[in-house]
């Protein structure tokens, strides 16, 4: 018997999916989340309509594919959560991981709220509890919204029963299924939530299709404005779309890619997985837009007054919609119910990083890492979304998370892995092993030169208008706080965690990153 045989009992096996198709249902339901159904309608609407589609296809080849690629590569050649992936590949390149860590953490934080509002959307749906103001309802009666804080005067955590209490629940069902492990927990919240939320999506639209009105809102989305395509800004809305929906550059496919089988065709499941994706997003345009063309019809207004996106989309546009349309309580519970599912599997692959990240650096059990981790952002999500002035502190969060953190860690990891560890090769070879389709010099040329550039053009624009101009009209302590403040935090911890020694019964020192599933040696 050989040395290394000899020693391998002495290292834990990683967890894995049973296989191929087990991830590619975890990526794209971590893919597949608010902002394709809340987000891309109105991106596309407002960028040139049919003509959006040209440098949207064009952003999806150039820098989203290419991108969820080298996190794939990151995952599955170094065997971790981004802290370990990232140590692995460069000793001091720890630090970047923690970042994106960082970054998970706050979103689910907020995220799960939203979450819980259209859980109970759902439920409203049955009665049209939201009556004939469907912004007064969302706001007034049911968020209690600390229109004070609003402004920026202040900032109230007093709880709100309706909305804290659901917003617990849907922490505990997160929990649960992330402390029962990749397998069990999260590839059936993916395989059970993704078909339901795809048929659930199907019968929406083809409803939608049906309502009188449908075809003049299909035509004011699509209709192409080919003078869009001659400004910078609707290219940038491209790729910044094309970005942030394929759950891209903050960790979530680095550690689900670090949970594949050694022999496994990465490059085949990344191709799959991003065109599923914007197949989801072209199908949710259609059936958002053949709705609000409906309620344009309904008001004897245009569609573009009508048309929103985000919060005021799904919370006050489609609970008028609702209310309007024939079997009204059916478009409700489909709606909000692929609004619950989309979040639901986002929300685990997002959290995920955070949970695999500890267990990795500790060594402690999955049950004790969710208590910490998932424990503290259940903590933190109940008492400062689930207040009165919950939305105020989710808007800032979120447009600074976003906007400046994604961003900042994908430039960071583009720039880095290609300029300065020079471990594209390295990559290039791990995805080439087993893949069906061969990484080469484009792929290459789009990871170093596209995406820092497309990055960094993001990254500058967002950070100059904040600067400039503030962000949503809140009081500047309010910004700082939430917005710098929560930044700055995430980038000390960061710092101090990426110093921390690797624990001796940690996942550095217990698995081996060159062992398959049996424990014999790939390299």
């Amino acid at each position: 018997m050989s040395a290394s045989t000899d020693a391998a009992p002495k290292f834990r096996i990683r967890e894995s999916f049973s296989g191929r198709t087990a991830f590619i249902l975890v990526a794209m339901g971590s893919a597949v989340g608010l902002g394709n159904i809340w987000r891309f309608p109105y991106i596309t609407y407002e960028n040139g309509g049919g003509a959006f589609l040209i440098p949207y296809l064009i952003a999806l080849l150039t820098a989203g594919i290419p991108i969820l690629l080298l996190d794939y590569a990151i995952g599955y050649k170094f065997r971790g959560s981004p802290p370990l992936a990232f140590k692995r590949l460069h000793p001091s390149a720890e630090v970047i991981g923690w970042l994106q860590v960082g970054i998970c953490f706050l979103i689910a934080v907020y995220y799960a709220a939203i979450i819980a509002w259209a859980a109970m959307y759902t439920w409203f749906s049955l009665n049209q509890a939201w009556g004939d103001d469907a912004a007064g309802f969302f706001f007034g009666e049911y968020l209690q919204y600390d229109e004070g804080g609003a402004g920026g005067t202040g900032i109230s955590l007093d709880f709100v029963a309706q909305v804290g209490w659901p917003l617990i629940a849907v922490w505990v069902l997160v929990l649960v299924a992330l402390a029962t492990g990749v397998r069990k927990g999260i590839t059936m919240a993916s395989m059970i939530g993704l078909p339901v939320l795809v048929l659930m999506f199907v019968v929406l639209v083809g409803y939608s299709l049906t309502l009188e009105g449908a075809a003049t809102g299909l035509n004011a989305l699509f209709t192409p404005d080919w003078s869009a395509l001659t400004s910078g800004t609707v290219w940038i809305q491209a790729y910044g779309q094309i970005f942030f929906s394929l759950s891209v550059g903050f960790g979530i496919m680095i550690t689900y890619a670090s949970y594949l089988k050694r022999k496994s065709n990465a490059t085949g499941s990344g191709l799959v997985v991003g065109f599923a994706n914007s197949s989801f997003e072209l199908l949710a345009a259609i059936g958002v837009f053949a709705a609000l063309g409906f309620l344009a019809l309904a008001q004897s207004t245009a569609v573009g007054e009508v048309a929103d996106s985000g919060l005021g989309l799904a919370f006050i546009a489609f609970p008028t919609i609702i209310s309007e349309a024939p079997a009204s309580a059916l478009v409700g519970v489909l709606f909000f119910g692929a609004l619950t599912l989309a979040g639901l599997t986002s929300l685990v692959s997002i959290l995920e990083v955070v949970v695999s990240s500890v267990k990795d650096k500790t060594g402690w059990s999955r049950p004790v890492s969710v208590a910490v981790a998932g424990g503290a952002a259940a903590v933190l999500s109940v008492v400062l979304i689930g207040g009165v002035s919950g939305v105020t502190i989710l808007d800032v969060v979120d447009a600074f998370s976003n906007n400046i953190g994604i961003v900042m860690g994908a430039f960071l990891t583009v720039l880095l892995v290609t300029w300065v560890y020079r471990k594209l090769d390295t990559l290039a070879n791990a995805l080439n092993a087993f893949g069906s389709f061969k990484v080469g010099p484009i792929w290459k040329f789009f990871i170093g030169i596209v995406l820092p550039v497309v990055l960094g053009i993001l990254l500058v624009m967002d950070i100059v208008d904040k600067v400039r101009e503030g962000y949503g009209g809140f009081d500047t302590w309010v910004v700082t706080t939430f917005g710098w403040g929560a930044l700055a935090a995430v980038l000390v911890v960061a710092v101090v965690l990426s110093f921390v020694p690797w624990r001796s019964g940690s996942a550095m020192h217990m698995e081996d990153p060159d062992r398959d599933e049996a424990g014999k040696e790939t390299v």
